[in-house]
């Protein structure tokens, strides 16, 4: 009796010491890809990125983020379009998983579930279409916010369209995307994701020596509106979201062009 009762307490100490290094496996690599999302060699130029007002920034490959833990999503993704990123690579479509990289915890892709709301990319996938992984990347929670149907394959989308034909007529853009997170928002899911009430996008052309940008914003409904009746100042969006999106800039380029709310330099044909 005496020896089974040992042979039963050595058999558990062993099972736990598994799971505890297993554990401790598990935990140093999310440390390890924390850092790494700290680190991460992007395709982005980092000289253009917006500030950060949550302190949590976070670099992929294709685009960088700036992830909001109290609303569940990222404040701002930023990445460079070049006209080489184009593509009509037809990757199959991954699975949603929680981007390890946020060191907070990103959302799950469960809290979308019977929602009613699209998995919304902020980074659209068919922009990222140059290489496997960059478009996988796409499907990180980190890169998602919710959004109606009727939206996201609406307005949103051909707002999406037209800064890819922006991107290569003008040899490559810059674009900084996200919804307009604030306190008192609507929320889905265990987790609480906001549900954002209007999304902005604002795309910056640096090629030629002739800098010119460009700033959406959109109630959260599908429109049949052409896009030029939903471009607006840089300015005016940074007083919504408290973000400064163009901090590297010399003061002087960048409080002439964030004041302008004009389309007239863009080419909407």
């Amino acid at each position: 009796m005496k020896k089974r009762r040992f042979y039963i307490i050595v058999a558990l100490v062993l099972v736990l010491g598994v799971y505890g290094y297993e554990h401790f496996l598990k935990e140093k690599e999310v440390s390890s890809i924390i850092e790494n999302g700290k680190e991460v060699k992007t395709d982005t130029n980092e000289f253009f990125l917006p500030s950060s007002t949550t302190g949590q920034v976070i670099h992929h490959q294709g685009y960088s983020l700036s992830y909001s833990e109290p609303h569940e999503q990222a404040e701002w993704v930023a990445y460079e379009l070049k006209k080489s990123h184009l593509s009509n690579s037809n990757f199959k479509r991954p699975y949603f998983e929680i981007d390890k990289a946020v060191k907070t915890g990103a959302a799950h892709w469960r809290n979308y579930k019977n929602s009613g709301y699209d998995r919304g990319h902020l980074c659209p996938a068919g922009d990222r279409n140059y290489s496997q992984q960059a478009h996988d990347e796409t499907f990180l929670t980190s890169n998602i916010s919710p959004q109606e149907h009727e939206f996201n394959s609406g307005i949103w989308n051909t707002l999406e369209q037209k800064t890819r034909y922006w991107a290569s007529k003008y040899d490559g853009v810059f674009v900084v995307t996200g919804g307009v997170l604030e306190d008192g928002l609507k929320t889905i899911g265990d987790e609480e994701v906001a549900v954002p009430n209007q999304f902005y996008k604002i795309i910056l052309d640096a090629n030629n020596g002739n800098i010119k940008m460009i700033a959406f914003l959109m109630s959260h409904k599908n429109s049949n509106d052409p896009l030029y009746k939903f471009v607006v100042s840089v300015d005016s969006i940074e007083k919504l979201t408290g973000i400064d999106f163009f901090p590297e800039l010399e003061d002087s380029i960048e409080n002439k062009l964030e004041a302008l709310a004009s389309y007239k330099d863009w080419n909407f044909n």
